[in-house]
């Protein structure tokens, strides 16, 4: 039955491969012949080449005197004493130098299969589900685990898709600095639930991928760290779970992160629960197996931070740990032993980096989210024991930093949205020594092209102050109206609005106006507010961008009856569910690669923001567009890809089959042989403007 199920998509999909090619010629024609084409291919080529960028890099001298930076393909040398820039000879690349190549980085998901030793004379490596070690050549090999294999399907030295994709894991093995160990990971597969992707749909013959992918409410794969040691030749499985075996849902389930302490003498990993709403830092000895809990957070309201931002201390005795504990992420000094030396910052407002430490003087720099608002970084100084905290840079502005190596001064790279990046020289005291570079917009102004424009609206709830951007045309005339494209992702802890300079989306030029907004799921502005949005993907961040997007309905400009949407993944989500629930709002949507329901995707992630499924059911059922497939009343364009090992083309087909039940009219474009991407642009234009500009005419 299977195989004959494979056979049947298999003739559909090719099927869909010639609809597909031959509409994306015609689109290509037809394109040519409607409104704006012929502007948009004038002004788009043009646009990033309007702006002399200023450089945003320094290369400071180890003496803090001079730094040199490149402008407008020239080098220059500055004297800080002097405040002189003088041209220098442009270093030339050596003949035999080649850049370096990231050809074998794993793909997406994926873990490295090897490993070299620090002292680059051993190499561990992954291989039929089993671990190795040999020279570096891959000569002398000698097995390290015997265990794995395709019957038992336990394998080593390798991760899951998911652990790449969620958790960042793109490691499976780690050497101790010593080159004398090794350590990696072991997982069970048997028990998982699989999926099947289909490859090669367009050649003679398909392939499929069989990957281990629990979603939500499936089991887990249970895991394990072990350790190798090359002198005594004994492997040591660690404690992750202080005595206790695997439970799919206790701390333990999920163990990330790994690393070796500064020191080498354990293991170092993150360690969580299935629900995430606890983590544990934690350190494992290599030799008896025994771990123990050097940081425990907790954030039971929804989940605590995963990944938190760690900086190890040149001493190696003191870590600088961060965490939401307060509500908003702030940095605090540990102990390896787990003992809180004190906070280092106390703010109700979000710390984002760590810049350097001055483990001498006892001083931190580092970027905070204290400027005029969110977005608008800022340079601060502080000392360790959480005393005379500085900020050094001006809150009107978004700021990178490069400081020298005597800290007696910093290269500022300031801009906001729509003041482009300017560099100055500023000493330790924040005061402006001189200014170095700055962006030149004659040739944007001169085109006529227009900055980006920021505004506020209300959310939903009415509690809350957010932010949105309205991106206009070249030839913008405030006297017409215009149709409107939202582009947003609006997945958890992202942002539509930034501080950096912004471009106009060239898409503006075939006469549309393009918005992006933030809702409760911006990132940035504290564990409260994004708890807010838990329990309720698709419903609280769909509710705020309709709010936004109707804030903006009182602009004589602003087309309230043409106004579409469109994304990719997480933003395919937000353009379908928004045509779907706010019928009033939106008029047509692109929606690619979409999850269309979230028991449909990875449990790390889904479950990680909506609770488990049997703690929430109601959340999950609120979330499935397939329930609102009978409200549709725009035009809808569904895009997945037939490869698409992230979310799986099951979220489109399921979301066809709802919309055909409720006998809606709506439009479908697959990418044959096509990963997790989105619709050729020009088809998407196509499609807005062929229902927001020429069937409202």
């Amino acid at each position: 039955m299977k195989l004959n199920s494979l056979k049947r998509s298999k003739i559909v999909f090719i099927v869909a491969f010639l609809t597909f090619g031959n509409l994306l010629v015609q689109a290509q024609d037809k394109l040519k012949k409607m409104p704006g084409y012929d502007r948009y291919m004038e002004m788009a080529p043009k646009l990033y080449s309007s702006i002399k960028r200023a450089p945003t890099s320094v290369q400071w001298a180890e003496d803090g005197k001079t730094f040199t930076y490149s402008e407008n393909g020239k080098t220059y040398k500055y004297d800080v004493r002097r405040k002189k820039a003088t041209e220098i000879e442009t270093p030339k690349r050596a003949n035999n130098t080649r850049r370096r190549s990231f050809g074998n980085r794993p793909a997406r998901g994926r873990q490295y299969a090897s490993a070299i030793s620090p002292d680059e004379k051993l190499k561990a490596f992954t291989k039929d589900r089993n671990m190795y070690i040999s020279n570096p050549d891959g000569s002398n090999v000698q097995a390290i685990t015997t265990q794995g294999n395709d019957e038992n399907q336990i394998k080593f030295g390798i991760a899951t898709w998911v652990y790449g994709e969620e958790l960042s894991q793109n490691t499976a093995m780690w050497w101790s600095p010593d080159s004398k160990k090794v350590a990696f990971y072991r997982f069970e597969e048997k028990e998982a639930k699989k999926y099947y992707v289909l490859y090669n749909q367009t050649k003679l013959q398909d392939s499929v991928e069989i990957e281990a992918y629990p979603k939500v409410g499936a089991k887990n794969l249970p895991v394990d760290l072990l350790v190798y040691d090359l002198e005594t030749k004994k492997t040591v499985t660690l404690d992750v779970r202080d005595g206790k075996p695997y439970n799919d849902g206790a701390v333990g389930t999920y163990l990330y992160d790994i690393k070796w302490s500064p020191d080498g003498k354990e293991l170092l990993f993150h360690s969580t629960n299935r629900k995430q709403d606890i983590m544990e830092y934690r350190a494992g000895n290599p030799t008896t197996g025994k771990t123990r809990v050097v940081v425990r957070e907790e954030w039971l309201a929804s989940f605590t931070e995963n990944s938190p931002q760690i900086y190890e201390l040149k001493d190696k005795k003191h870590f600088i740990w961060t965490s939401e504990r307060n509500g908003y992420k702030n940095y605090y000094l540990y102990n390896y032993d787990g003992t809180l030396v004190n906070p280092i910052t106390q703010h109700n407002f979000e710390v984002s980096r760590i810049i350097d430490v001055d483990e001498k003087k006892g001083v931190m720099h580092y970027m905070a989210r204290s400027g005029d608002n969110h977005m608008k970084m800022q340079l601060h100084r502080v000392k360790l024991n959480g005393t005379k905290d500085v900020r050094l840079t001006d809150p009107a502005f978004n700021h990178s930093v490069i400081l020298s190596p005597t800290y007696k001064h910093f290269i500022d790279v300031a801009q906001t949205h729509n003041v482009p990046a300017f560099m100055n020289l500023v000493d330790s005291k924040g005061k402006k020594v001189s200014e170095i570079a700055k962006s030149d917009m004659t040739e944007f102004n001169k085109l006529g092209f227009k900055t980006v424009e920021v505004f506020t609206f209300t959310s939903a709830d009415g509690e809350t102050e957010l932010h949105g951007m309205i991106h206009f045309p070249s030839n913008f005339d405030p006297n017409k109206k215009y149709p409107v494209l939202l582009s947003n992702y609006g997945g958890p802890a992202t942002n539509a609005f930034r501080e950096n300079f912004t471009y106009p989306s060239a898409l503006t030029e075939f006469g549309f106006l393009v918005v992006n907004v933030d809702g409760r799921n911006v990132g940035g502005r504290g564990k409260k507010l994004l708890d807010k949005l838990y329990g309720n993907l698709g419903i609280v961040e769909m509710d705020d961008f309709a709010e936004g997007m109707k804030s903006l309905r009182n602009r004589p400009y602003f087309d309230k009856d043409n106004v579409g949407a469109y994304g990719t993944s997480y933003g395919g989500t937000t353009a379908g569910m928004s045509l779907l629930r706010f019928p009033d709002v939106y008029h047509a949507a692109v929606a690619n690669s979409a999850v269309t329901d979230w028991r449909n995707y990875d449990n790390v992630y889904t479950e990680r923001f909506m609770n488990l499924l049997e703690n929430n059911k109601k959340g999950y059922d609120a979330s499935s567009l397939m329930n609102y497939a009978k409200d549709l009343k725009g035009e809808l364009m569904i895009f997945y890809g037939t490869n698409d090992n992230n979310v799986h083309p099951a979220n489109s087909l399921q979301l066809i089959q709802a919309l055909q039940r409720a006998g809606k009219s709506f439009e479908v474009q697959v990418g044959p042989d096509k990963g997790h991407t989105a619709l050729n642009t020009f088809r998407m234009m196509e499609f807005f403007i062929q229902h927001l500009v020429l069937d409202k005419n």
